[in-house]
This record gives structure tokens, C-alpha cells and sequence, in this order.
């Protein structure tokens, strides 16, 4: 718990480096304050959302031993997984070497791809189910493919021919 807590401190401190950066770039004369907006439910949506990640990290950190549990590997593990699925090959590479750079085990990255991969295919249009399918592989690797999508796979492979 204390490196996931070390992690968020990293990037909370890496976080204000920036925008302190930023305030002293800027020139000119200073904006005039804006009238606060009307309340939205917009920010409870994206405090749910921000919520939903930091539980998984924790999830992960509590049921994985070792280094694929740090909260810096399963954060960045599962963008270079992500990025793979989607062709992002460039990306996920640059990802995968502060992967390593942290001391992360790329076997895990291996595992948990081939799992994803075992999956089957994923609506393109649907974000969250190929990030619910990259936590569930990141979490068990050797997690089996679902019945409904093992179906048409043995069926595929046996052939195509039924028999009597």
C-alpha cells in the first residue's frame, strides 16, 4: 500500500512541476476571471471514473506478488497491452521501456497480450470492454476464453464439419 501511495505522491508532485512551469511561461496581461459555471454532473462523472482506476491499481497491487503488482508496472503494463491491441506499435514501444526501465517483468506483458489475444476480438467501438478484458488478463493471464466466445473458435478449428 505504502508504493501506491508513493506512486500517487510522484505523480501529484510531477503534476504541479508542470502547471507551475506553465503559469510562469505564460506573458501578456492576465485573463479576467470567469464566472463559475453552473454545477454538472460531469465532475462527479470523472471523479467516479478516476475512482474506478485507483481501485483497480489497488486491486491489482492486493492479488499479484511481485513486481507485475507494483502500481507503476500494472499502470503502465496495461497501456502497452492496450496500445498493442489497438496497432499503436510505436507508442506501445516507448511505453514498454519505461516498462522496463521501472524494473517491471516483461513476461507479464507477454502473458497478459497472448491472453487478450486468446479472448477473441473486441468491438472497436467499445473502449471499456477492451480495458475490462486488458485488467482481467492483467489480473490472471492464464484466464480461459469465455464459453459464448470459445464456441465459434472450436467450431472453426474442428473443421467445419459436423459430427452425426
Amino acid at each position: 500500500m505504502t508504493s501506491l501511495r508513493q506512486f500517487f505522491a510522484v505523480l501529484c508532485v510531477a503534476t504541479l512541476s508542470l502547471t507551475a512551469s506553465s503559469a510562469f511561461a505564460q506573458s501578456g496581461k492576465p485573463a479576467e476571471p470567469q464566472p463559475p459555471k453552473a454545477a454538472t454532473t460531469e465532475p462527479a462523472a470523472k471523479d467516479k471514473e478516476g475512482q474506478k482506476k485507483i481501485d483497480e491499481i489497488a486491486e491489482a497491487t492486493r492479488s499479484l506478488v511481485g513486481p507485475a503488482g507494483n502500481p507503476e508496472c500494472v499502470w503502465l503494463g496495461r497501456r502497452v497491452v492496450n496500445l498493442l491491441w489497438r496497432d499503436d506499435l510505436d507508442t506501445a514501444f516507448r511505453h514498454l521501456d519505461l516498462y522496463d526501465r521501472f524494473g517491471c517483468p516483461g513476461a507479464h506483458i507477454q502473458a497478459t497480450f497472448r491472453c487478450l489475444v486468446r479472448q477473441g476480438n473486441i468491438d472497436p467501438k467499445a473502449q471499456e470492454t477492451l480495458n475490462g478484458r486488458v485488467h482481467a488478463c492483467w489480473l490472471n493471464p492464464g484466464l480461459e476464453p469465455t464459453a459464448a466466445e470459445a464456441a465459434p473458435a472450436a467450431a472453426t478449428t474442428s473443421g467445419g464439419t459436423a459430427k452425426p
